[in-house]
């Protein structure tokens, strides 16, 4: 077992080396399309599956988020943006923002991808991946398996990250596997980045937390436990 985990901290080490680290990349919509996407200039700060929110200008000061967007496509020295409602300041007394974004508006990508959450599946390897990407905030694992416990969710869906990405202020989560990692979009759960990996010998289920009563309840038919974390990380990926 020490000799699987030394490789995978050996090979992790090299292959991330220097920090992992995008920052936002701000840049105004040129056009809108019929198709309700949008189109701006290209850069290659941009990549396709990241995500962010376009900011309306609305008088000296005054400023709001009016809606998520996503990176579709890139080509021809433009990339498409596609509109998504905004919902991670949802209010249940206010009403969502109605306003429709147009040409001139703000996108800013890359939103929170200072911040993650963090997947992995031993607390040797969580020490390593937080002490190599000293430029990402990681929020504590411990954080998304008091919410699973309380819900009694030890098979973690899409669906809960986001909810626990949009809490926790965080654009990005972390997941580390055999032979793998990856940082994904916490909302479109696309792959911004990839890293080769060393083998895992050792897991905790649904991941390494301090939360150790993450169960089941018999009312709740999608509250089974994961057999296999690889498999399961995996298919929440789409890979």
């Amino acid at each position: 077992m020490r000799k699987f985990l030394l490789v995978f901290m050996l090979m992790f080490s090299f292959a991330f080396g220097a920090s992992f680290s995008m920052k936002e990349y701000k840049t105004p919509l040129i056009s809108i399309d019929d198709d309700g996407s949008a189109t701006i200039v290209d850069s290659p700060e941009i990549v396709v599956g990241s995500s962010g929110v376009v900011m309306r200008q609305f008088g000296v000061g005054d400023s709001s988020i009016i809606a998520r967007v996503s990176v579709i496509s890139k080509g021809g020295g433009f990339a498409k943006l596609q509109f998504e409602v905004f919902d991670s300041l949802e209010q249940k007394a206010l009403p969502l923002p109605g306003v429709e974004p147009k040409s001139g508006d703000l996108a800013i990508l890359n939103f929170l991808y200072d911040r993650a959450l963090i997947v992995v599946p031993n607390r040797e390897i969580y020490d390593e991946v937080v002490s190599a990407f000293k430029d990402v905030m990681f929020i504590h694992p411990d954080i998304v398996g008091a919410y699973l416990s309380y819900e009694y969710k030890p098979n973690p869906s899409r669906d809960d990250f986001r909810k626990m990405c949009s809490q926790s202020a965080a654009g990005l989560i972390f997941i580390g596997m055999d032979k793998k990692s990856v940082f994904a979009d916490c909302q479109s759960f696309k792959v911004i980045k990839e890293f080769e990996t060393g083998e895992v010998d050792s897991y905790q289920l649904p991941f390494y937390t301090r939360v150790r009563d993450i169960d089941t309840i018999f009312y709740k038919l999608n509250s089974e436990h994961i057999n296999n974390y690889d498999a399961h990380y995996d298919r929440l990926l789409g890979q």
